[in-house]
């Protein structure tokens, strides 16, 4: 069997990062570790490509050498995964798809054409779909009725990858989150019970990597890293002697819940292994919304102390933030800049709720009758998909100006300096590899940039040098973070173009509806009168 896994493209997006990859010679910010994971689950019998779409594009002689073509996506690939289905199919092609948007929305998948749909996890439903296909099974369905034992969890095939198109691999040590958060689709995909590999096992897929040359960001792509907090200490602990020993080759970041700020020894332990960075799910400063939303470890302590005692162990922040929950009130934009300030966040995920298929929140919109869209084709980028508490037009504007805010270059380089100045220093030193000559460039067009072209270029040469005086082991992190900023600058435009055109399409059908409700009297009104007459 000769099987191509086809990944699609992300549309431009606020993780996208295309002018900062662009700078330093990358094509994609990671790679897909889940189809790398099919591949390895799958018989080795076989034989596999991959093609990341948003890396390059399939070739005629890959989808002509395919037997089988797996696509796998989540929702915000939505568009170009329905291309990929019709590209293949268009040539002959049996399609099988999985991951978190089939999964969740199976007949969507279904009616772009797909043949087989292998949902929820692979450990279970891919030996299914195997056995269907020995079987002569041109069609079906597999779904999983219980969880895995990601013990038995095969490493990737790392090898599939072209290594150097990345900005940072990716491997996972655990599924599932304890909490629940109503507008969270990750406890319906993988449970609320967070399911570990032994440390062991992601050691392995480290010394895979490490065997294949890479060197430098991995991202642990666990939803909630800290989930199960015992075994996350072993893992800790076996890791970071197995990092000494290489000489520190990777630079580690993942998402974590704020009750990472109640372990000191957790958080001493990461920075050890050499984490460099957290993504929070903070939300909103709003104590009401937070337990609106079941968010209730967001509420036990302070969230400006949470945040700080967590960059001082040396973890730079990053933070999601979210607009538009039931009972809000004015000016929660302004509130969520105000803790972003306070709090020297550089990197804030800034967007409008959405509810998700399948969610809590998607169930109780749908019993009331405010979801707006059947679909979960959503992003930054689009109008909220229910009805929301408070009029949408006063959340869109405060978004909109919000986000404005949030990456003003002034404060955004300003909130960066803060930041890092608050952040220890690591107790070890990495043996990193000397720059290469793509490192350099995408230097020197930073300093370029900043430092010479841009307005703030006084800014960011005073925080240049503060940093070299204060904080020099985390000068390559602050560098790294002020390149950001060509990108949110950019995107920022996005943003207030695209929800300002939706808003005014949105006002225009609603005056459309209330003039209809207003001439449906009268247009009854002139029936009966015919009716009378006649």
């Amino acid at each position: 069997m000769k099987v191509l896994l086809v990944y699609p493209l992300f549309p431009k997006s606020f993780w996208s990062f295309e002018k900062a990859l662009e700078l330093v010679g990358k094509k994609a910010l990671m790679p897909p570790l889940g189809l790398i994971t099919v591949a390895a689950i799958l018989p080795q019998s076989w034989n596999f490509k991959l093609v990341d779409c948003n890396v390059r594009p399939v070739s005629e002689a890959e989808w002509e050498w395919a037997d089988l073509v797996i696509v796998s996506a989540m929702i915000v690939q939505k568009e170009d995964f329905c291309r990929q289905i019709h590209l293949a199919k268009q040539r002959g092609k049996s399609v099988a798809v999985g991951g978190p948007y089939p999964t969740a929305l199976p007949q969507e998948a279904k009616a772009m054409g797909a043949d087989y749909l292998v949902l929820d996890e692979g450990e279970i439903t891919l030996p299914m779909f195997v056995e269907a296909l020995q079987q002569g099974a041109l069609k079906g369905t597999f779904r999983a009725t219980e969880k895995p034992d990601i013990t038995q969890t095969p490493i990737p095939r790392f090898d599939l990858l072209e290594l150097s198109a990345y900005d940072s691999m990716a491997v996972q040590f655990s599924r599932g989150c304890p909490f629940q958060c109503e507008f969270c689709d990750i406890i319906v995909l993988y449970g609320r019970k967070p399911r570990t590999k032994m440390p062991s096992q992601l050691i392995l897929e480290l010394e895979a990597l490490h065997k294949l040359g890479w060197q430098g960001r991995v991202f642990m792509v666990d939803d909630n890293f800290i989930g199960n907090k015992r075994n996350v200490k072993l893992l800790l602990l076996e890791l970071k002697a197995w990092m000494a020993e290489h000489g520190y080759p990777f630079k580690f970041f993942t998402e974590a819940s704020v009750n990472l700020a109640e372990d000191q020894e957790l958080m001493d332990l990461m920075v050890d292994c050499n984490f460099y960075a957290v993504f929070l799910g903070i939300e909103t400063p709003d104590e009401e919304s937070l337990n609106l939303t079941k968010k209730h470890q967001n509420t036990r302590n302070s969230l400006y102390d949470s945040v700080t005692a967590i960059i001082k162990s040396g973890l730079m922040v990053m933070s999601g933030f979210i607009i538009g929950f039931d009972g809000e009130e004015t000016g929660a934009g302004n509130r969520i800049v105000q803790f972003v300030e306070e709090t020297s966040i550089p990197i804030a995920f800034f967007s409008m709720l959405q509810a998700l298929p399948d969610t809590a929140l998607w169930h109780r919109l749908e019993k009331e009758e405010r979801l707006r869209l059947q679909s979960g084709d959503v992003n930054q980028t689009t109008l909220m998909n229910f009805v929301p508490t408070r009029p949408i037009e006063e959340i869109a504007q405060e978004y909109i100006d919000s986000f404005w805010k949030l990456y003003d270059p002034a404060k955004f380089l300003d909130r960066a300096y803060r930041h890092y100045l608050m952040m220890a220093e690591p107790n070890h030193k990495s043996s990193a590899p000397k720059m290469q000559w793509l490192e350099l460039k995408a230097l020197f067009k930073i300093l370029w940039r900043q430092g010479v072209v841009s307005q703030t270029r006084r800014l960011f040469w005073r925080n240049f040098f503060g940093i070299m005086r204060h904080k020099r082991s985390r000068l390559a992190e602050f560098i790294a973070v002020c390149a950001r900023l060509e990108h949110f600058l950019d995107y920022r435009e996005i943003v207030c173009r695209e929800i300002t055109q939706q808003l005014e399409e949105f006002k225009a059908n609603e005056a459309r509806i209330v003039q209809e409700k207003n001439t449906a009297p009268q247009i009854d009104a002139m029936c009966q009168t015919v009716e009378l007459v006649t």
